[in-house]
């Protein structure tokens, strides 16, 4: 009996960006169709929609008028896009009055550190529930330190790391080498180290690589 072919997932993305869950949740759909063909390995890597970002953040309306130019009503149209497509994908946005778009540096620290414990897709599906879904503010130490407690990670060292500047030098690094290679957005799913997808694609882009660029070439 042949081993099974181990298929590995970068994926970069920010966890206050919604077509990431949005991606990451078609891709999800994808692989389940392979469930026994193959064995996915993921791996997330850090990458900022706002880098600059203060640590009190700023309110979505005033944040899309200011980076898009996008009025009230047309911030209103497309939350109400976003809720609709995570519906299908049984993900809840649950935009509200006063939410705001906050700094992730310290959120991607935590999850470099839980891509050595093996917590890491945990954690971040669990950033981006807590940002989207209960409207948690996903730069607070104690907010991050409770969401890492929830998926299995020390809360001594979540609260010393958060506390310090661990991971700060390979966050930057890591995010530096994705631009060095020509990411500019998010997300971005790698495969095999071999082919890149751009954006929140369908289920059946998704599907038809692993299908016919990745298991017939491994077969």
């Amino acid at each position: 009996m042949s081993e099974m072919p181990v298929i590995t997932v970068d994926i970069v993305s920010d966890v206050v960006c919604p077509w990431c869950i949005i991606g990451y949740k078609k891709l999800e759909k994808a692989m389940a169709r392979f469930d026994g063909q193959a064995r996915f390995e993921l791996a997330w890597h850090a990458f900022e929609l706002n880098p600059s970002m203060p640590p009190e953040g700023q309110s979505i309306d005033d944040h899309m008028a200011q980076k898009y130019g996008a009025t009230p009503e047309q911030s209103r149209v497309n939350r109400e896009r976003l809720r609709n497509a995570g519906k299908d994908l049984d993900f809840e946005f649950g935009y509200h009055e006063g939410m705001r778009m906050v700094n992730t540096f310290d959120a991607h620290r935590l999850l470099h550190w839980a891509g050595e414990t093996g917590n890491q897709t945990a954690l971040k599906l669990a950033l981006f529930k807590a940002h989207f879904t209960d409207g948690r503010n996903v730069s607070d130490h104690q907010v991050l330190t409770d969401i890492a407690v929830s998926v299995g990670l020390d809360e001594k060292r979540a609260r010393d790391l958060l506390a310090g500047d661990m991971y700060a030098a390979e966050v930057r690094a890591e995010e530096a080498e994705w631009q060095d290679r020509f990411i500019t957005g998010v997300p971005a799913f790698i495969f095999n180290k071999k082919f890149m997808v751009p954006g929140a694609q369908e289920t059946e882009v998704f599907a038809n690589i692993i299908e016919n660029k990745l298991l017939k070439k491994a077969a």
